[in-house]
């Protein structure tokens, strides 16, 4: 399962410490209504793991004991937790930010039609995967028929003003490069996506996330038996940009996952590196109520120069969308 985090040489990354905690970061279950090429989930819709009632309870009792100002929802697909809609309800209730990281295709799931509209009434914002403006190139990485079902999502976003000026609504959209490489400019790409979302289907949205993709997992596998890996490990390396350090989001986020352990962000969570907190050899929300993390140590490894390699990445895109450096495809996809 961590075969890549092993294949990795040291490459020396910085050590960091935290900031004061503001974003709780949940990971509601592992299964997925897609099986993506670049998921670092390895997410699929055989995958079993969900995330209880009782642990659900445990993030609500969290955000409540601190002073979480945004609860991020993700998966798999997050909405094919039973309790999904639950944790959502008890967030607003607090006047907690919620975000969905919604795939677009559940909206049209059966089971899932009014989904859209709970969203909507909530005031839920949704960060959408779309990795490509054409349908070839999401189909290519995402499965035949994606792009289609994903354009459908958008435009019922859409109709309940999601993504308009002054609904309130905010729809992002995610972007992931097809291969080993490092995104584009963030500001540029976005300007494509708006003109050409709304020129071929009539979409709007607010912004385009750029996110890099990260050694581990199903895309590390990929790279591994492609030979891929370590040319992608030095790229991004050679791309490395100490500026990013400041705004990484291990520094004000904590993971969770589905059994409620504790990772300093969602990449750690999935190479089983849990947050290290005194004695605790894996740290559960339970465990850190009264706790105040400023300052604990985040546990790094090189998968770690994927978020700050170029512009940077986070789970809310680009972290220098004008600067850094963006580097070319190393290797043929």
């Amino acid at each position: 399962m961590h075969a890549t985090l092993h294949l990795m040489k040291s490459r020396g990354f910085p050590h960091l410490s935290r900031k004061a905690l503001d974003t709780l970061q949940v990971n509601l279950g592992y299964k997925c209504n897609q099986a993506c090429f670049h998921c670092h989930v390895n997410a699929s819709p055989d995958r079993k793991e969900m995330m209880s009632l009782e642990t659900i309870n445990d993030v609500v009792a969290f955000m409540r004991a601190g002073d979480i100002k945004t609860l991020d929802m993700t998966g798999g697909a997050p909405e094919l937790n039973e309790h999904f809609r639950h944790l959502v309800t008890a967030a607003r209730a607090m006047n907690v930010r919620v975000i969905d990281r919604c795939n677009l295709t559940i909206l049209g799931e059966p089971g899932f039609e009014d989904l859209a509209e709970f969203l909507a009434s909530n005031h839920v914002e949704i960060s959408a995967s779309l990795p490509c403006y054409s349908q070839e190139n999401v189909d290519k990485q995402r499965g035949e028929g994606v792009f289609e079902k994903s354009i459908a999502g958008l435009k019922k976003l859409n109709a309940l003003g999601y993504g308009k000026a002054d609904s309130g609504l905010t729809l992002n959209l995610v972007f992931n490069p097809q291969g080993p490489k490092l995104p584009p400019s963030q500001e540029a790409l976005e300007a494509d996506y708006h003109r050409l979302l709304n020129e071929n289907f009539g979409i709007v949205f607010n912004h385009l996330f750029t996110i890099t993709n990260m050694p581990i997992q199903r895309f590390g596998s990929t790279l591994i038996s492609k030979g891929q890996f370590e040319p992608y490990m030095d790229l991004l390396v050679s791309s490395f940009q100490a500026h990013n350090l400041d705004s990484v989001m291990c520094r004000t986020l904590l993971s969770v996952d589905y059994l409620g352990f504790v990772y300093d962000c969602d990449f750690n969570q999935m190479l089983g590196l849990p947050l290290q907190h005194k004695d605790h050899l894996k740290t559960h929300l339970r465990d850190l109520m009264d706790v105040d993390l400023q300052g604990n140590q985040i546990v790094v490894k090189d998968h770690c120069y994927g978020c700050t390699a170029g512009q940077g990445s986070s789970c809310g895109g680009a972290l220098d969308a004008n600067g850094g450096t963006v580097a070319s495809l190393v290797a043929a996809e």
